[in-house]
Parts: C-alpha cells; sequence; structure tokens
C-alpha cells in the first residue's frame, strides 16, 4: 500500500514508518522540522528509511495548504496516517495561536487534501488530553471531551470534532487514536521521562511539579505503532475513536524511582507548584481497542524504560552534543 505519514520525522512518526517500510509498504513522510527541539534529532531519526527506495521525504509545513494540496495530487496516498501537530501542554499555554493553526487549521488542510485525491482511510493522531479535567478513570471514549485543561487538549478535541465532520460530509473513514503518554528511544527532550533521565545522567536535580502523586498511563512506542497497525486493517466506513493507552497508570514518584533503578543512579529533585494545564491523572479504557483492534499492550514499565535507558546512553546523548 502506499501510505503518507505527517510528522513522519517525529518521535511516533519514525517509528511508524520503520514498521511500514519493514512490511514493504511504499512511504511517503511530510515534516516541517518544526524549531520546538533540534533539527538534528529528527534527521538521525529518519536517516536510516532514506536507504529504502520505497521511502520518500518531502520537507513540507500542514499550514502550506496549496503545498498540501500538490503533494496529495502528485503522490495519490491511499491511507494517511496524519500525526504532524504542536505537542505539549505547557508550551500551547505560551503560544495558543501557534496550536491553533497548526493542529485546527493544518489538520483541515490535510482532510481537504485527503478527500480531494480520493484517499481511502484517514487515520488522526488525537491525545488522552482531549480528557482534560475528566475525573472518571478509566477515561473510556464515551466520556465528554468539553472539559480541556490546555489549549492543547482543546486543539485535539477539536481535530476530532472536525474529522467527525469530514466523515459525515464527504464520506471519508476515519479512526481517531487517542494516545497516551507515549515513551521509548526518540522520544521528544521536553517530556518528562527523557528530560527526567538527562538530567539524573548529568546529576542534575530534576523538578517535580506538586506532591509526585500525579498519575499518567505510560506506553511504550512498540505498543502504539501496533496499535497503529491495527487501526490501519480495522475495516469502517464511519469515524470511531480508540484509546491506545497501557492501562496501568504510574505515580511520578513511582516513575522517578523506576528512573534511578533503570539508569543505574540516584534522583535528586526539588519540588515546585503544580503546573497551569497539567491534569492529576490519565488512564486508558481500552475495552473497545481490546475488543474491534485485538490490541493488547505488552511492554511493563519497567522494560520500556530499560530499553529507553539503554537507547539514551548509547546513542542519543552523542546526537545533542
Amino acid at each position: 500500500m502506499k501510505f503518507l505519514v505527517t510528522g513522519g520525522a517525529g518521535f511516533i512518526g519514525s517509528h511508524l514508518v520503520d514498521a511500514l517500510l519493514n512490511d514493504q509498504h511504499n512511504v511517503i513522510a511530510i515534516d516541517n522540522f518544526d524549531p520546538f527541539y533540534p533539527r538534528s534529532i529528527k534527521e538521525s531519526n529518519i536517516a536510516g528509511h532514506l536507504q529504502s527506495p520505497n521511502f520518500q521525504f518531502i520537507e513540507a509545513d500542514i499550514r502550506s495548504r496549496d503545498i498540501i494540496f500538490e503533494i496529495f495530487k502528485e503522490k495519490s496516498p491511499e491511507v494517511v496516517i496524519h500525526l504532524a501537530a504542536k505537542a505539549g501542554v505547557r508550551p500551547s499555554l505560551q503560544d495558543p495561536q501557534a496550536y491553533i493553526e497548526v493542529n485546527i487549521n493544518g489538520t483541515a488542510n490535510v482532510l481537504d487534501a485527503s478527500v480531494a485525491s480520493g484517499v481511502q482511510k484517514f487515520i488522526f493522531a488525537s491525545s488522552s488530553s482531549v480528557y482534560g479535567l475528566n475525573d472518571k478513570v478509566p477515561f473510556s471514549e464515551e466520556d465528554p471531551i468539553l472539559r480541556s485543561a490546555s489549549p492543547y487538549g482543546a486543539t485535539k478535541a477539536a481535530g476530532e470534532a472536525i474529522c467527525t465532520s469530514y466523515n459525515n460530509c464527504y464520506g471519508l473513514p476515519i479512526v481517531a487514536l487517542r494516545f497516551f503518554t507515549v515513551y521509548g528511544p526518540r522520544q521528544r527532550p521536553d517530556l518528562a521521562i527523557h528530560k527526567f533521565a538527562k538530567n539524573m545522567l548529568q546529576r542534575e536535580v530534576i523538578p517535580i511539579f506538586g506532591d509526585g502523586s500525579t498519575c499518567r498511563d505510560y506506553t511504550y512506542i512498540s505498543d502504539i505503532v501496533k496499535g497503529i497497525k491495527a487501526a490501519i486493517h480495522y475495516q469502517t466506513s464511519g469515524y470511531e475513536v480508540f484509546n491506545l493507552g497501557n492501562d496501568r497508570p504510574v505515580r511520578l514518584i513511582d516513575l522517578v524511582q523506576l528512573l534511578e533503578s533503570a539508569l543505574r543512579c540516584e534522583a535528586r529533585w526539588q519540588r515546585l507548584p503544580e503546573q497551569m494545564g497539567d491534569v492529576p491523572q490519565t488512564w486508558a479504557d481500552i475495552t473497545r481497542s481490546r475488543k474491534l483492534l485485538g490490541y493488547e499492550p505488552e511492554i511493563e514499565i519497567h522494560e520500556g524504560l530499560e530499553q529507553f535507558a539503554d537507547w539514551l546512553k548509547n546513542g542519543e546523548l552523542h546526537i545533542m552534543r
């Protein structure tokens, strides 16, 4: 099959491209190398892909409507996996307009181009952040998503709403996948596991916001990729939503202890006030994903952190130098 992956040089995108190329598919990846973190990291992510005759990379911004339409017209992808987005809760508080331009307007551009070029299926990368201040756990796909805790979460919920309308108006089959705190090799450097691990290896203090009791449903990258692949093969003509999580929330303070074990070093931390936009917990109800996608997370947090630590110590630190 011919796939087009937006955000294909990023953390999740590059792992997905690995899997699609391994399955002998043709892949077109689009990425704009957003300066949110160093370009060299994304270039390293796709260095191996560039050796494959089944891979094409295009540096482009999904906000550039005319360019996106040209790409779709020329490449005629069968399946679009839309991962490109401005990510992060706290940065969205500093520049909400950029998040609206990319996550809402950019998504509409990709959807319009998909309809115009006859795409057969559209997969939208959503986020656990759409649940916002939901106080019922675990979070299920039927829960309301109108209590956003951050502009980021609001733009992801808006993206889902736009996808719903495109399925209704144009008949484009769409699957929205709500990712829960994805981690593993190539993880974005701004996220807690990556940031904490680097600080610990460099004997620097790590910031603990609040009392350390906040919980996250950390999900290993290989499980997320398996979930995306299952969504590709899932037969639907409608609009469907699935949680992709690990179903095992971990407290922040316990995460630090697990990192100490994985990195073989002791953490020094500083307690700071709770951050605006943060939520107390995330926890995925994956009943629906298990039943309809055959999704079953396999990597426990201690195993995933060991693999992440090996990657960090053996490769990533030298990319950043």
